[in-house]
């Protein structure tokens, strides 16, 4: 809960991985309140406030989860929101001419794009969800130890870049604007 606010506020691109994540991780406990408090919970929070905060957060991303269909797989609608804004943003930043670091970023990554969306068969999902599924798959083969090749790496790298990027427009779009309230909660 505290981690999500951080990477929130800090970069949006580590906050919607760490959601992606949490996501699997709460179907990994079946969608249940009681594992989740055993595992996630009590090892993590000291106090009965910090408890009871934490347990109404997870409890309330469950019924999300299940109120959206989404207990097997995809992402909750909040997750997919925030994919919209970002892709709003990055079609933003391409018409600028002021934002030519970030235009340079997306040439030199189009093509590890257009690589990623052909082996996955999916065309119908936006640059901005393929660099993001890409980056998410590669995080979990890391953490499977499953050897990645060195064009996967290549490409992770330079999606990476591009992402970061992002973020750091992201955050400064919504400081820039005085969007406070875009920043609290979860």
């Amino acid at each position: 809960m505290w981690i999500a606010r951080q990477k929130k506020k800090e970069n949006i691109a580590e906050y919607l991985l760490y959601m992606w994540q949490l996501e699997d991780i709460l179907r990994s406990y079946e969608l249940d309140i009681d594992k989740v408090q055993q595992f996630l919970i009590d090892p993590v929070y000291h106090t009965e406030e910090e408890r009871k905060e934490a347990r109404d957060w997870y409890e309330g991303l469950i019924m999300m989860m299940k109120s959206e269909g989404v207990q097997e797989k995809g992402h909750l609608q909040i997750n997919k929101n925030l994919i919209l804004d970002l892709t709003d943003l990055h079609l933003r930043l391409l018409k600028d001419p002021g934002k030519s670091a970030y235009i340079g970023a997306y040439y030199n990554t189009l093509p590890h794009i257009v690589a990623l969306r052909a082996k996955s068969g999916n065309k119908d999902i936006s640059e901005m969800e393929t660099c993001f599924t890409a980056l998410y798959g590669y995080l979990l083969l890391k953490i499977q130890r499953k050897e990645i090749s060195g064009e996967t790496q290549a490409a992770i790298a330079q999606v990476t870049t591009l992402l970061r990027l992002l973020s750091r427009q992201y955050k400064t779009s919504g400081e820039e604007a005085g969007k406070g309230e875009a920043w609290s909660g979860d």
